[in-house]
């Protein structure tokens, strides 16, 4: 198996700190080059005032300074802590936001798998600190984001939720990556249908048969949860086993739930679920 790529954004946070532990404990016997993704620009603060550009090259330069001299922390300690020869860590400071960064870096990188840390919603928090994760989410369709809320603690994987309401058509390599975890961890797959109610349509038949069709190695298990205040709450409810649980949900179709439910799902389940989330490509 070729050496995985995967990119881990960090802003030094604890938040961040998790997502980066849980990639290594998620790959611990998998050979990854993992890159650490910081990226750095002024806040609304540093600019009030600061309209020549001598002095915004300052503020740059300062944030530049921190920026490296962090992420060589971030290393440090890896390599002090974190023997495992599979591994290999290189960093990346970049000058602008996060979203824009981390994509220009997918761009010219073929990079398995993109990692974040969330920070829990909470009021008016919830705008400021998780508008990163859904500008990144937003902005980046074609790399499998995995999104690690604060406080998860990952020790082994027990189970992959997919979550679905069956109306999207499953291309045929969708599934890759929730199959690489399933095996890896030798877990099994269990395929939620969140909905109001549940009768599925001749279209849905059809895509519920090849979903069967491309996980077919796995004995899937196939389970309704009714809807609760919202998907995210909906398949948290119904999660027991909390720290050993991910759930999967196709970036596309929460265009579904969204015209019946009204429910910006992605925004939501990116700030509110327990358990970590593989947002899969379009």
């Amino acid at each position: 198996m070729a050496m995985k790529k995967i990119l881990i954004t960090t802003d030094f946070s604890d938040n961040a700190w998790n997502a980066i532990f849980t990639a290594l404990k998620i790959y611990a016997e998998v050979d990854c080059h993992f890159y650490l993704l910081h990226a750095y620009e002024p806040t609304p603060l540093n600019l009030m005032g600061s309209k020549s550009q001598q002095r915004l090259g300052v503020i740059y330069d300062s944030l530049s300074k921190y920026s490296v001299q962090e992420l060589d922390e971030v290393l440090s300690y890896l390599k002090i802590n974190h023997k495992n020869p599979k591994h290999q860590f290189t960093t990346l400071s970049k000058p602008g936001n996060l979203e824009d960064s981390a994509a220009s870096f997918l761009n010219t990188n073929d990079v398995d798998l993109m990692i974040m840390g969330t920070q829990g919603a909470t009021g008016a928090k919830e705008v400021f600190l998780g508008s990163n994760t859904v500008k990144v989410l937003n902005l980046i369709k074609n790399t499998p984001i995995l999104v690690v809320p604060t406080g998860y603690n990952f020790q082994s994987l027990k189970s992959v939720l997919f979550a679905t309401d069956f109306s999207a058509t499953f291309r045929k390599n969708l599934f890759n990556p929730i199959i690489e975890l399933a095996k890896l961890w030798n877990t099994n797959i269990e395929v939620v249908h969140v909905a109001i109610e549940f009768n599925l349509n001749e279209y849905q038949e059809a895509h519920k048969e090849v979903l069967k069709e491309r996980l077919s190695e796995f004995d899937l298990k196939f389970t309704n949860i009714p809807f609760e205040v919202n998907i995210s709450k909906s398949i948290d409810m119904y999660t027991e086993d909390k720290d050993a649980s991910f759930l999967s949900i196709l970036r596309h179709q929460h265009t579904f739930w969204e015209k019946v439910i009204g429910e910006a799902v992605v925004k939501k389940i990116a700030f509110h679920s327990q358990i970590p989330v593989l947002f899969l490509p379009r």
